[in-house]
This record gives C-alpha cells, structure tokens and sequence, in this order.
C-alpha cells in the first residue's frame, strides 16, 4: 500500500492549463507497490472554483473552493489500506496535486470528494478501497455527466447509484476470487453541486463541516455504538471510549445489498469540508480539527497539523483527510438559524426515506465486519459473544437484533406436520430388524 500518494499533474486541455508534472517515471497514486516515506507530502493544494448556475456565463458568481488531501501510513501499520480521491466532475476526471496552485473552472456538475477505508487485510483491503474509488468515478461519468436534468435529485440520484454500484463490484471481485472473501471498504462520498454538499455514507468514515469556529458531523457512523448511543444505552462519550467501537453494521463489498445513508448540507462563505477515516476521527476529536482549521487559511497545512495531531496520539491505524475550503461571490456568509450537521435527503431507495422498504441492519451481519482497529482504545480480535453481549443493549423493540431462523410458532408447526412421518420410519426401521433378526434365527444351526 501507499504511505502518502504522490499525484502526478496531467495537462487538462478540455481548460487549456497546463501544470507541473512528475517526471513520467514517478509512482503513481494508484501503484500499490510504491511506499513512500511517511509523514511527507509531494502535494501543493489546489484552488477550484465553481458557478452558481447550471449554464454558467463568465460574470457568473462563483464558488471557489480551496482543496487539499493527504493519506499516511501511521505509526503501526505496514501497510496504507485508505484511498483518498478528488474529482472534477465536468469531465470526471481526478485533480491530482501538483507544484502550485491554479484555478481549475468546474461549471455546473461540480466536485466529488472521497475516503475509502479499506479492510480484509492489506491486499484485500487496498484492493476493496481502490475499486471503490473507480467504480464510483466511473458511474458518475456515465450516469451524471448525461443526466437530462441537472437537479439536485438527479446529482444524488446519480451518487446513490454509483455508491451501488461500487458495492456489487467489490462482492462480485471477493466472490470471484476466494483469497479476497470478506473484503470491503468504508466510504464517504461527498459532491459539491453549486453551492449545496451531497453525502453518500456507507461504514464509519466521517464528514464534517467546519463553520464559525465549530466542527459538525455530516455523517453518522453505521456502527453497533451508534446505535447504542442513539437507543440511549450509551453516551456519545462511552462510546467513543469502548473497545468494541469499530464494530460496524455495512461496508461496501461484504454483502451484495447495501442501504446508503444520503445527506445534504448547503455551505457558506468560510465554510470548511474535512472528511477522514476513522485513523483521523478516532484520536482527533471535532473541537480539535476546529480549532487547527481557524488558526489556518492554509488547507494543506491543515492536513498536515491534522494527520501529524493523529500521529502524536499514537497513530495505530492509516490516516486520510480531504480539506476543502469554500469561497467565492455565489456564497453569503454564515447567519444564526443556519442549521449544520446531519440532515437526510429524500430520495427513494436510501436511509430513512419513507419509501425506502430495506432498513439498516441492527447487528454485523458477520463477525468480521470491523473497520481497522484504533489500539488507543483497546481493540481485542472480534468474536460473536463480543456482539451478542454489546447487542444485549438494545432494548427497544425497534432496536432488537436481528433474529436467524423461523419464529418459533411456524418451528412447532412444522414439527407438528412432520411428526407421524417420523413415526412411520421408526415403524419401519422395527419391523426391519425384526425381520433380519428373524433369517438370522432360522437360519441357525438346530
């Protein structure tokens, strides 16, 4: 796996710009053989801007969002299981960091942002994450960029669909290929239409929004102590400090359904985007990455102070962060009543919509579905009793674990139904013996 990608800058000549490329024979980010030196970073940030409106004119406002990303190997880990990716979704094509910074105009199909956590171990967990990212860029491209509509409902649509997508391919990879069963990745897709952040979430990487000197979750972690936190067993405090905190309920690749988590949150001027996997989130907590994005302008030195604050905290696990910063004239500042954090979009076929048929499971659906470890807190190897005794917790009836096998009335039954069967085998299998025993005697010497 990586340590930190080196991204190559390609000519985009769809904009007529050129940047300062790696020499040709330079890792890729995508090269899983290439480990470069931790703690380091090739990058420069890259200043993207976007218009308001779906057919922009040059005096457009515009949304102009400063970015950054940077992944990190940690302190323990041999292996880099993350993947990080930002898009330019008007030709779905990766930004990749460079030299310097230069605008890069993005109209109306905006700018996609992810983290993929792998796990599975470190082939598995590279290869889930990575597929990840391509399936997902890939769809969009086929699905949003020919989209008749540009609405919000077609974007998310769009990203939903993609999210999807990347699920089936990465079971399909582990059912082909044995050695690679159980693989999956976490994921947060974020995607900046105008000036309105759509979020795909499968798994416990995190997004937050950064406004006004507060750090917010977009995301809510699909995790076995989420739902204890919000069945009220837990405070949010226990849970971050419980040994069994990186149970998770889904991930992209262990199972051929998934049910995405879809949120939407309308961004201001200053606003910043920080989006991380739990490497991040479990050791720097929210009032921290407030605290560093206030001090900063700079998003790479955000990134850097973020992942450096992870690694003095122990860094037990890969660390990723996406920081983007959003100016521009198309965007008003921030006000009182603006309501940040969690907020779910209505689209049929995702979490909590009313016409969504498919809810999230309340348990793992195998014992192995746990995002990497955070030794900070303690992280034995994962076992059912474990689950069974934290699932013990859910008390309400809503909230119950999932129950294998027919209830118990349709289990008498059957045993009803099948019962004089039984009791004519048992007929027969006297009468047989009976019968050899009977050769047997008279067939004896007198």
């Amino acid at each position: 796996m990586w340590s930190i990608f080196p991204r190559a800058i390609s000519s985009l000549s769809d904009f007529d710009r050129s940047f300062t490329a790696k020499p040709a024979d330079g890792p890729s980010c995508r090269d899983p053989t290439y480990l470069a030196p931790p703690h380091e970073s090739p990058h420069d940030s890259v200043t993207v801007t976007a218009p308001s409106a779906s057919n922009p004119s040059p005096d457009d406002a515009r949304v102009v969002a400063r970015v950054f990303a940077l992944t990190d190997v940690g302190l323990s880990r041999e292996h880099n299981e993350d993947t990080f990716l930002v898009a330019d979704l008007d030709v779905a094509e990766e930004i990749r960091f460079g030299a310097d910074a230069r605008p890069l105009p993005v109209p109306s199909h905006g700018l996609l942002f992810l983290v993929a956590d792998g796990m599975g171990g470190a082939a598995s967990g590279e290869i889930a994450s990575s597929m990840a990212s391509d399936a997902v860029l890939a769809v969009l491209k086929e699905q949003w960029l020919k989209a008749d509509t540009s609405s919000p409902a077609a974007f998310a649509s769009s990203l939903r669909d993609a999210t999807t997508v990347a699920n089936g391919r990465i079971f399909a990879f582990a059912q082909e290929n044995p050695e690679h069963r159980g693989m999956g990745t976490t994921a947060t897709i974020a995607g900046l239409v105008g000036d309105t952040l759509y979020v795909a979430q499968v798994g416990d990487s995190r997004a937050y929004l950064v406004r006004d000197g507060v750090a917010k979750q977009l995301t809510k972690d699909q995790s076995l102590m989420q739902r204890l936190v919000e069945a009220g067993e837990l405070t949010q405090e226990q849970a971050d400090a419980s040994d069994r905190r990186n149970i998770i309920l889904q991930a992209l690749g262990p199972e051929a359904q998934i049910t995405i988590d879809l949120t939407h949150q309308q961004v201001r001027k200053g606003d910043t985007l920080i989006i991380c996997s739990d490497g991040l989130s479990g050791l720097v907590r929210p009032d921290e990455m407030a605290r560093f994005s206030s001090e900063t302008d700079d998003v790479r030195k955000l990134c850097e102070r973020l992942v450096t604050r992870a690694n003095e905290l122990g860094g037990p696990d890969n660390i990723t962060v996406i920081a983007a910063r959003f100016e521009g004239e198309a965007l008003v500042a921030s006000k009182d009543g603006d309501e940040v954090g969690y907020r779910t979009f209505p689209l049929a076929g995702t979490l909590n919509h009313d016409t969504n048929e498919v809810a999230l499971p309340n348990t793992p659906l195998k014992a192995h579905l746990r995002s990497d470890p955070t030794p900070r807190y303690g992280t034995p190897q994962p076992n059912i009793a474990a689950i069974e005794e934290v699932a013990a917790h859910l008390v309400d009836t809503d909230q119950q674990p999932v129950v294998l096998g027919a209830p118990e009335a349709v289990v008498v039954e059957r045993r009803q139904q099948v019962g004089p069967i039984y009791y004519v085998l048992a007929l027969i299998a006297v009468l047989a013996a009976a019968w050899v025993l009977y050769n047997y005697v008279s067939k004896s010497p007198k």
